[in-house]
């Protein structure tokens, strides 16, 4: 392969508008996992780092936790950015749990991880189904169509994870607005602006939201789960106004903006599967593998970034200490060595092992909440609607992060 072909393929990485062209981005996956499955990756936006496509490749990464580090790189920022965050905050860059490694990434899940145990979480199944049903009834307010990404799965699961911090319902506009802007930076559609500073402005506005939040519930505690932030304390101290506010961004975005991109891009995949569409209606005993096809095929977290401790080896590769490895979880979902026909949605889908949710000690701690939200909601959407079908083209955000569809348009009638 030559030099000018690679750079091709691995452009894909470092390219928003390759993560709103699935077409273009897994035909690209598909041969850098046959041929260069572990790849370094250079870019005049980026600094450069290791590209790992291959889910046995990406499961390794992730075991080895101990010399492939979150920090200092967790995400993949374009390098204007990275030193701007550096600079604020007194050099102190954003903290939360996917910036963090052990002890303090152990330590600080564990303020709030009995919250998202399997126990709690269905205990929250009566609460999240009657949102479904609030959101379905809205859908038969709109006269048989609607953005379905607009009316429904943008509002859905933001309703569900801020009623669950116990944010005041008036309030959920304004986290809508910023949490869009903060994922959808490089989409001009999206962002507030392409400008660095700008871009810092609305991070820096959720941190003073959540610092006032975290005032109050130190106050006045309640038994929401910002109460439980608020007033936890590590070693015998409470969390620092930057170690509380990153926490509620962490719980509010990623509890989110990846099951919304989820709830969306099941109901297309479903659309453009009218027979699976029909299977799972018939036989909503389907639901959770289902729900965990529909994550495989969405992968709305599209990577998330480790940095080698020492000399370790992935695949063929030698990655040098301090050199930075992009784990490419969409890429890795649609491995043909691990799922059989992995192009073909299928809502039965067998013994999925999907990495979504990514794996090992930074697990998703919010994957148990996410299935449930997603299993709830379609069981009321087929029940309560026939006749679904796309009613436009979809489009896709152009986001290296976290994304998925920004607009959805759908026909149906109610039933």
């Amino acid at each position: 392969m030559s030099l000018a072909d690679l750079t091709d393929l691995t452009n894909v990485f470092v390219d928003p508008a390759a993560y709103a062209d699935e077409e273009r981005f897994h035909a690209a996956c598909r041969v850098l996992r046959r041929e260069r499955p572990v790849v370094r990756v250079e870019s005049e936006r980026y600094r450069p780092f290791w590209a790992v496509t291959r889910h046995a490749h990406v499961l390794d990464v992730e075991r080895d936790h101990e010399h492939f580090r979150n920090a200092p790189r967790p995400l993949l920022t374009p390098a204007e950015m990275e030193a701007r965050a550096a600079q604020a905050n007194g050099g102190q860059m954003l903290r939360t749990l996917i910036h963090m490694d052990d002890p303090d990434h152990k330590a600080f899940r564990g303020v709030t991880s009995t919250w998202f145990l399997p126990g709690r979480i269905r205990a929250l199944e009566d609460r999240i189904r009657e949102l479904a049903v609030r959101y379905i009834d809205h859908m038969a307010d709109l006269d048989g169509s609607c953005d379905f990404v607009k009316e429904v799965a943008v509002g859905f699961p933001l309703h569900v994870i801020l009623s669950i911090l116990g944010l005041p319902e008036e309030d959920f506009p304004r986290m809508l607005q910023l949490t869009t802007e903060l994922f959808g930076s490089d989409d001009d559609e999206l962002s507030r602006s392409r400008d660095p500073q700008e871009q810092m402005a609305v991070l820096f506005e959720l941190f003073q939201y959540f610092v006032a939040l975290t005032a109050d519930r130190r106050t006045n505690p309640t038994e929401d789960l910002a109460s439980v932030i608020a007033n936890a304390t590590l070693d015998g101290r409470p969390l620092n106004d930057i170690d509380s506010a990153s926490y509620y961004v962490i719980i509010a975005t990623a509890g989110h903006d990846t099951t919304s991109s989820s709830i969306a891009g099941g109901l297309e995949a479903l659309l453009r599967h009218p027979d699976q569409l029909a299977r799972l209606r018939d036989d909503p005993s389907l639901g959770a593998n289902a729900v965990e096809e529909m994550i495989r095929w969405v992968t709305p977290v599209k990577e998330f970034m480790r940095t080698a401790t020492e000399d370790r080896t992935v695949g063929d590769e030698t990655i040098p200490a301090g050199d930075a490895v992009y784990l490419a979880y969409l890429s890795a979902n649609r491995d043909e060595d691990v799922f059989e026909d992995p192009f073909r949605f299928d809502v039965a889908r067998p013994d999925n092992k999907q990495v979504a949710f990514g794996y090992g000690v930074h697990f998703c701690l919010g994957a148990h909440l996410a299935r449930l939200e997603l299993r709830v909601f379609f069981e009321e959407l087929l029940a309560r609607t026939a006749n679904l079908q796309l009613a436009g083209e979809p489009s896709r955000s152009a986001t290296v992060f976290v994304g998925g569809l920004k607009r959805l348009p759908v026909s149906y009638r109610m039933r």
